[in-house]
This record gives C-alpha cells, sequence and structure tokens, in this order.
C-alpha cells in the first residue's frame, strides 16, 4: 500500500476511520500501561486523532507520526490548538503543548527524531496495514522502545472474505506471530462491537470483534 493511497483518502476526506469521540479501550485500559503523566507515548500512524487529545490533557507528552499534512495540520487547527511548524533533518513538525506529530512515513523516519518511548499507543496503525506490511510494522516497532515499554493495541476481527480493508482484519493468532518473539502478549478485552458500527453492517459484515491487548517488550 503505497502512501498516495493514504494522501489521497485525506484529499477527498474518506477518512471513515476517525473517530469522533475518545477510544473508551484507551480510557478504561492506559492504566495497564504503567506510566504516569509526564512520560512520553508514542502513537504510531495517528491521524487527526481525539485520543492525542486526550492523552495530553492527561498530562502526557504525546509523538505522533502520520504521513498527511492535512491530518497533522486538522488535527491543531480543528482542536483550536497553537501549534508550530518546525522542520527537523528534512521532517516537519506540528509541535502544540504537550503533543507533537511528525509528518513522515513510518517506515523511514529515523529513531534518533522521537525522545525516548516511555509507552505506545496503537488503536488503528496494525489494522491500517495490509498483511505483507506488518511484519516490519513489529519489527520497526520492537527497535524504536527499550524492554520493558508497553503498548496498547487495538485489533479488528472479521471473515476476510466480507470485507476488503483497510481496516484490515487482524485476529489474534496473526498478533501472536507478530510480536511474540520480542514481546509478552496479554489479550484483556473482546467486545462483538458490529452493532455500534453500521457503516460496517452496510458492506455486508456479519461479525466484527475488537481486541484490546498489552503488550511489554521484552530484554534484547
Amino acid at each position: 500500500m503505497k502512501a498516495e493511497f493514504w494522501h489521497e483518502r485525506w484529499e477527498k476526506g474518506e477518512i471513515g476511520f476517525h473517530q469522533g469521540d475518545f477510544n473508551r479501550h484507551m480510557q478504561d485500559f492506559l492504566g495497564r500501561l504503567g506510566v504516569r503523566p509526564g512520560a512520553h507515548i508514542f502513537v504510531p500512524l495517528c491521524g487527526k486523532s481525539l485520543d492525542m487529545l486526550w492523552l495530553a490533557g492527561e498530562g502526557y507528552r504525546v509523538s505522533g507520526i502520520e504521513l498527511s499534512p492535512l491530518a497533522a495540520e486538522g488535527f491543531f487547527t480543528e482542536n483550536g490548538l497553537d501549534y508550530a511548524v518546525e522542520k527537523q533533518a528534512g521532517t516537519v513538525i506540528y509541535r502544540g503543548e504537550n503533543v507533537e506529530i511528525f509528518c513522515a512515513d513510518f517506515f523511514s523516519l529515523e529513531q534518533s527524531a522521537l525522545a525516548r518511548i516511555d509507552a505506545v499507543y496503537d488503536r488503528a496503525a496494525l489494522i491500517a496495514l495490509p498483511p505483507e506490511m506488518r511484519p516490519a510494522y513489529a519489527s520497526r516497532l520492537s527497535r524504536w522502545v527499550d524492554a520493558g515499554v508497553r503498548c496498547l493495541l487495538v485489533t479488528l476481527e472479521y471473515p476476510g472474505e466480507q470485507m476488503r480493508g483497510p481496516p484490515f482484519s487482524v485476529d489474534a493468532e496473526e498478533v501472536k506471530t507478530l510480536f511474540q518473539a520480542n514481546w509478552r502478549l496479554e489479550q484483556i478485552h473482546v467486545e462483538d462491537c458490529l452493532v455500534r458500527e453500521p457503516r460496517f453492517r452496510k458492506k455486508g459484515l456479519t461479525r466484527l470483534d475488537e481486541r484490546v491487548f498489552i503488550l511489554q517488550r521484552r530484554a534484547a
């Protein structure tokens, strides 16, 4: 999946993946990350997620990575936040109070651009990637964090023949395959969320499970 796909989605406003409220799983399970206000939380493939606003409001420092400048700018302007645009080693960075968004490709940004990561929050990154890109995502994320760092991961699972992603179906077995070599995994929640997702029912889905995992980076 090429970057142009996502740029086009943002330009056309085809952003059904954007949630208009805070993610309740994030709010319910953030404490499982074992970090306190002031900690640095990394949000890969962040879009203009309101979850970053909530995290910043709770006192966390938030860094997101997003391909689209429309998304990065939209996060700040739509929430009435002051921000500055900077360039660092060729990467454009949108910086506000407690939130910064790197306008870059996750797969090419240098790890050194970010401060030390204390926790990771992935609600829509892994499920935005086609199968062939997921191993590289998991590998790169593993290299970016120290032993003991935890990740709150939210995935979707549905009959793959009923819908073509994104968002893609990523089942629990694939999560295990992708991460078990470098992370300890615990599935902490699962629910059928089809009843509150009418847009997916219209696409023909008969089942849509939302799964929440806590991952903890193993020592190398």
